[in-house]
């Protein structure tokens, strides 16, 4: 149950915030941000050591512009891949970036995803539910993407009444505490992490909630079947004129300041 939020605002200093979660099974391994692909050096992102792709990926010029972009992965539901066809869905981030888009990849090898696409002219939502392709530019303000779609609406939803509704939860609730605290304006430079992103870092980091809130962005949840899913990490990006700024911390992450902090300035 990934996450990610957008806010645009053109006529801001910095015009387009990108705040990710990211969800997974607790036991699949990762490393985090770093240039991690010989056949993509310029790109940045998260490792996953199990297919070798990433849940988001970070270029300093994406394709065809000579300003930075950013490729956010979320799963999604509709008709999986092929058994013996299917790929990896963490290389689609890198190839969006690379080619400006998916229009030369064999979508039907992939299981269900939604990819963002964020840079400082604004944002895109890629969705694909296994047989069509859909693309949405993203309005001013704030938008929401979750595993069913841009603000929960897209066409595949999950058949778990318990999904939808832990979903629609969160998605109301930092909706509604985003919106009413001050926008930050992070630009590259030295201020730290906390500084930076003022009081919206608080609320990404989970808002205080316990983890098995049915609102919590931040999560850690036991479905029945042997297995723990929980949030793994927090990817704040922020892209305006002087580039992008690229904040990244292991989920659930401490208080600023405390042992065991979290936070780390990537770029």
């Amino acid at each position: 149950m990934c996450t990610a939020f957008v806010s645009i605002e053109p006529s801001a200093s910095v015009p387009v915030l990108l705040l990710s979660v990211r969800d997974e099974y607790s036991g699949r391994r990762w490393s985090p941000p770093g240039h991690h692909w010989p056949a993509h050096p310029t790109a940045v992102g998260g490792l996953d050591l199990a297919a070798g792709g990433t849940w988001l990926a970070v270029e300093p010029r994406a394709a065809g512009t000579d300003a930075p972009g950013a490729a956010c992965l979320l799963n999604g539901f509709g008709t999986m891949a092929p058994a013996g066809a299917r790929l990896s869905r963490g290389e689609l981030p890198l190839i969006a970036l690379r080619d400006g888009g998916l229009a030369r990849v064999d979508l039907e090898r992939y299981d269900p995803f939604h990819l963002v696409l964020a840079g400082p002219a604004g944002a895109r939502v890629l969705t694909w539910g296994g047989s069509t392709l859909t693309e949405r530019e993203l309005p001013s303000g704030l938008s929401v993407v979750l595993n069913d779609g841009l603000e929960g609406l897209a066409a595949d939803r999950p058949a778990s009444e318990l999904v939808r509704s832990l979903m629609a939860a969160r998605a109301a609730h930092f909706r509604a505490r985003f919106e009413a605290t001050a926008r930050p304006a992070p630009m590259p430079g030295p201020a730290t992490t906390e500084q930076a992103w003022g009081g919206w870092l608080q609320i990404v980091s989970g808002d205080g909630l316990a983890l098995d809130d049915p609102a919590a962005l931040v999560q850690r949840r036991d479905f029945g079947d042997g297995r723990i899913w929980s949030s793994s990490s927090i990817s704040l990006l922020a892209f305006g004129p002087d580039g992008v700024r690229y904040d990244f911390g292991r989920a659930p992450v401490t208080e600023p300041g405390a042992p065991g902090d979290g936070w780390r300035r990537i770029g």
